[in-house]
């Protein structure tokens, strides 16, 4: 009978919730207004006697003691902060949070406007009315604190950038980064073989500071040989110095010049870091692009550092995921699941060089160079560069790079032609002093470089550059080569580079074109080219149909490889296709039929047979992006000569005081969040790519953040599971380079159930009093006759009823799944105190 006159006051308590809850919304609307008044008589006789709204009665009231906040400045989610709310020393009826200085100085205020603050609480909390126009809304429901700043106080901030006064610079952790390749060639003819290989990132993270090591291995085994190799590849640290827009390293690097080239070298540099600026303002990263004959793996190396590994199914690929930070040339391998190999060499394009007007941009490094077996090779040296914007036109900059035996100097101007691009032209003199027999070599570099946006043609010449160099001009690598080996590696001549891209949306044809040309004094050159045309049509009730051609030519190393890849994409529902791909290259040919499919769980497939010269041929190509690692899997077959399988995994581990999770890897080393959910196992959580899931403590690792740009991570309410409710499901951060974030997501985990709560004698808690877990949330709020809505109900856990501004009894939920999900529950509520004194508890 109990239960069944519980059933029949649900109504009724509901539209007496649903009167509290007016109340609430009111209130929270009236932070800043006087004693607030509640007309009660709309409730009757009964509950009246039983009501506790003094914390409603005022709007900005809260009990005075020590919190934790996640601090919302503006559109800013700062990390969260332990806050002090004292009583507000205008008025004893009021409190006020404590804004500390240390929270000031995150707002990103204008110089200067600091001095003009008041303080209070001796001196430790902001005076609130020394900054006009500076609101608080601090919420104990979300465990949130929103500040509103106006704009006029505040430093410079796009859309995804803050100023550097507000980067958070993380927690501290170490880290773990990985991608582990496998590939086995079973050959009809021949033996079979094997290769292994791995490279990552091993580091640390102390405050500002980022400590890496990088490391690389290798296991090629076939025809009863096998060769094995492991390096600790670099060893370096790094720090953010915001202040100066700029890089510190220390230990082992690659220079990292617009002006010279680069070479490995074991020292410090201090470099201006493009990153932090707005994202309008940042360069150019390069990219990679070629063919594969067969699912292969593409191997971008630096002067033997590895740089990235990627398994890329048949076909025509686009690495464009490269960081910025690397210039020079590049070595590309692609290796083949047939066995076969094939390489070129890239230069990574660098956009003329121009400042904003009154700006200077430097590079400065000081060391030795080394070899990549951690030797130091000659001695030490000095380089350093600028770019300094004269106006709004012209930019003028040069830099040297000076040892006892080599000396460089070079001078250029950069000219913005508005309508007509951007053009920077400069020249280099280098003088080499080498061995008695060679003499002193001066030599000069001329080099033209141009980038223009055509928007009325809708096209770009990303970068289009020429260099001539006399024969006796030595770059520092050419002239560390002379050094140490006796003689000089290649004497470049001549080199072209354009990278172009040409839209027709009218026609929906894309045009890209990458070419690189270089000559030399002593030895043959080398030429590489990519281009690209493809286009999407509708054809009857078929809607984007993608057709395209991709040309490849490369001539490295005195061997010559031509390509062509032409492919036909019908779409089969949402997110499938059926494609036809026909490859050509040297005296090979293939044709083939594919199909593939993706979901939105990171799932994706493609499964192809057709026919080559040879014989029939079969391919098949899986990759799915997991919480804790990147998958991908590939398999062919060549009817006659050789099947084989590939297989990769791309993750990483981070550990931190904060928690610890496996996840996926963006670039090795990088910067991540870590983010907590109250223990709740399974939630989705959101960026831009596939959703992470956390881990069983409640943790997930977000590895694709951006450095200094603001980033947003969410929960995803559509997936999460029906025994949680997200009570924030939104964070930010604006991360330092390589920084370990933590964000903090409060999640109730638990049952939903109608409940009346009973206290000994029999009568209720007041109307209003709050329900608290033991992780202190509120999980409901005391409606009429004791009735209370419960989330978070998990089986044995206890609970805490407030009124009065403090716990008055305790709550002991049944041990039995079963009962916590039946349709009501009783439940007694034991008193804390010896003596009750609320006499609002008692009728």
């Amino acid at each position: 009978m109990e239960r069944l006159s519980i059933n029949a006051a649900f109504d009724r308590k509901q539209l007496v919730g649903g009167i509290l809850f007016f109340f609430l919304s009111s209130s929270a609307n009236l932070a800043n207004a006087e004693d607030i008044q509640f007309n009660i008589d709309l409730l009757d006789v009964k509950d009246r006697q039983q009501i506790d709204l003094n914390r409603f009665s005022h709007g900005a009231y809260i009990m005075p003691g020590e919190y934790v906040f996640a601090v919302h400045v503006n559109k800013q989610e700062l990390s969260e902060q332990t806050l002090n709310i004292y009583p507000d020393p205008d008025s004893k009826d009021d409190s006020q949070v404590c804004i500390t200085p240390q929270l000031v100085s995150q707002f990103g205020l204008k110089t200067g406007v600091e001095k003009q603050l008041r303080w209070w609480h001796d001196a430790n909390c902001l005076e609130i009315s020394s900054l006009p126009g500076l609101t608080l809304a601090p919420s104990l429901a979300t465990s949130a604190l929103v500040i509103g700043v106006p704009a006029t106080w505040l430093e410079y901030a796009s859309e995804y950038w803050d100023p550097p006064s507000t980067w958070d610079e993380g927690i501290f952790g170490a880290l773990l980064d990985y991608n582990v390749n496998l590939q086995q060639l079973f050959q009809q003819k021949g033996g079979n073989q094997r290769n292994e290989s791995a490279n990552g990132v091993v580091g640390v993270n102390v405050g500002p500071w980022r400590l890496r090591a990088d490391w690389q291995a290798r296991n090629d085994t076939g025809s009863g040989a096998s060769q094995r190799s492991w390096d600790w590849s670099r060893y370096y640290a790094y720090r953010a110095l915001p202040h100066l827009a700029a890089k510190l390293t220390l230990g082992e690097d690659f220079l990292t010049s617009d002006i010279f080239d680069s070479f490995r070298f074991a020292g410090i540099s201090l470099v201006t870091d493009d990153n932090m600026l707005p994202a309008n303002l940042r360069g150019y990263a390069p990219e990679v692009s070629g063919i594969a004959n067969t699912n292969a793996k593409v191997v971008i190396s630096q002067q033997g550092r590895v740089l990235k590994e990627v398994l890329v199914p048949a076909g025509a690929f686009r690495i464009q995921d490269i960081s910025d930070s690397v210039s020079g040339k590049l070595d590309v391998r692609i290796e083949e699941q047939d066995g076969t190999s094939h390489s070129f060499q890239m230069d990574t394009a660098s956009v003329p060089y121009l400042t904003r007007p009154g700006m200077v941009r430097y590079k400065t490094a000081v060391g030795r160079p080394m070899d990549a077996n951690h030797r130091t090779q000659g001695p030490a040296f000095a380089t350093g560069e600028f770019s300094w914007g004269v106006n709004n036109g012209w930019s003028l900059y040069g830099g040297g790079v000076i040892d006892e035996n080599y000396q460089a100097a070079a001078l250029g101007i950069g000219r913005d032609l508005l309508l007509f691009g951007a053009l920077a032209f400069d020249v280099t003199q280098s003088k080499a002093m080498l061995s008695d027999e060679d003499g002193t070599l001066t030599g000069r570099s001329y080099r033209l470089s141009y980038s223009k946006r055509f928007d009325d043609f809708d096209n770009q010449v990303t970068f289009a550059g020429y260099r001539f160099s006399e024969k006796n001009y030595m770059s520092m690598s050419e002239y560390l080569d002379a050094r140490n080996w006796g003689r000089r590696s290649q004497s470049s001549k001549e080199m072209y580079t354009v990278t172009f891209n040409q839209q027709l949306r009218e026609w929906g044809t894309s045009v890209y074109l990458n070419y690189n040309h270089q000559s030399y004094w002593d030895s043959p050159a080398n030429d590489s080219y990519n281009l690209t045309a493809s286009k999407y049509l509708d054809l009857w009730r078929m809607r984007n149909i993608s057709l395209s051609l991709t040309l490849s030519h490369s001539k490295y190393d005195g061997r010559t490889e031509d390509g062509m890849y032409l492919s036909l994409s019908v779409p089969v529902g949402q997110q499938s296709s059926v494609s036809y791909s026909g490859t050509y290259a040297g005296q090979e040919s293939s044709h083939q039929l594919n199909y593939n499919s993706s979901d939105s769980d990171g799932n994706f497939y493609q499964i192809g047979s057709g026919l080559s010269r040879q014989g029939v041929i079969g391919n098949g190509y899986y990759s799915y992006r997991g919480s804790m690692a990147q998958w991908n899997g590939s398999a062919s077959y060549q009817e006659g000569s050789y099947s084989s399988l590939g297989m990769s995994v791309q993750g990483g581990v981070t550990v931190t005081p904060k928690g610890a999770a496996l996840h996926r890897a963006g670039s090795p080393g990088s910067t991540r969040m870590l983010v907590d959910t109250d223990g709740n196992a399974g939630i989705p959580i959101k960026t831009w790519g596939s959703p992470t899931w956390t881990n069983v403590f409640g943790k997930a690792v977000v590895s694709d953040i951006s450095s200094y740009s603001r980033s947003r991570v969410s929960i995803d309410l559509n997936a999460i599971p029906d025994d949680a409710q997200a009570m924030t499901s939104v964070v930010q951060a604006t991360l330092t380079e390589g920084a370990i974030g933590y964000r903090h997501f409060s999640v109730i985990g638990g049952a939903k159930n109608m409940a009346i709560i009973r206290l000994a004698d029999g009568s209720t808690p007041p109307f209003g009093a709050t329900v608290l877990n033991p992780k202190n949330q509120e999980v409901g709020i005391v409606g009429d006759d004791g009735s209370v809505w419960l989330s978070g109900i998990v089986a044995g856990e206890t609970m805490q009823v407030n009124w009065l501004g403090k716990a008055q009894c305790e709550l002991q939920l049944p041990e039995s799944a079963s009962l916590i999900t039946s349709s009501s529950l009783l439940l007694p509520c034991r008193s804390l105190n010896r003596v009750v004194v609320n006499s609002l508890a008692k009728k």
